[in-house]
């Protein structure tokens, strides 16, 4: 892969993050464009099996897995809710890691930026820093079950 590819991959990930009461994260919508995932259903699959793999490391998918409701603006100009996910860095590394390996971002998310960024999560995981991991009611945005 080319540097310049990987520079422009890896701004496009960090450029994507929110923080909220001092709590990063992803919205899933905005990481399935990243990875290249056209259609949302598909990419559901993979975040399900990240879960998975979650609960299989021994860590509540809850903190790392959020579902929540976004408004989206239509082509008609009115507004209609979608389903989304907050996701925590460690969500998104495991969504990385159970994703199309024939997709050149999941490659790239594989191989250096979530990796590397996640060695810090499991070294902080233990103690459950506010920054790292999220309960479903720390944010203002609406969720469901």
């Amino acid at each position: 892969m080319q540097k310049e590819v990987i520079q422009q991959l890896h701004a496009s990930f960090e450029d994507s993050a929110h923080e909220q009461d001092g709590v990063e994260f992803w919205l899933a919508r905005d990481l399935q464009a990243l990875l290249d995932y056209d259609e949302w259903r598909n990419f559901l699959k993979v975040i399900d099996k990240a879960k998975e793999a979650c609960k299989n490391a021994g860590q509540n998918s809850g903190d790392h897995f959020v579902d929540v409701n976004k408004m989206v603006e239509l082509g008609s100009g009115a507004k209609r809710s979608i389903a989304d996910i907050m996701l925590t860095r460690y969500a998104c590394y495991l969504i990385a890691q159970n994703g199309d390996l024939s997709k050149e971002p999941v490659v790239f998310a594989n191989a250096r930026t979530l990796r590397v960024s996640c060695r810090a999560f499991r070294r902080g995981i233990r103690g459950r820093s506010p920054r790292t991991v999220f309960p479903a009611s720390a944010f203002g945005l609406r969720c469901h079950a």
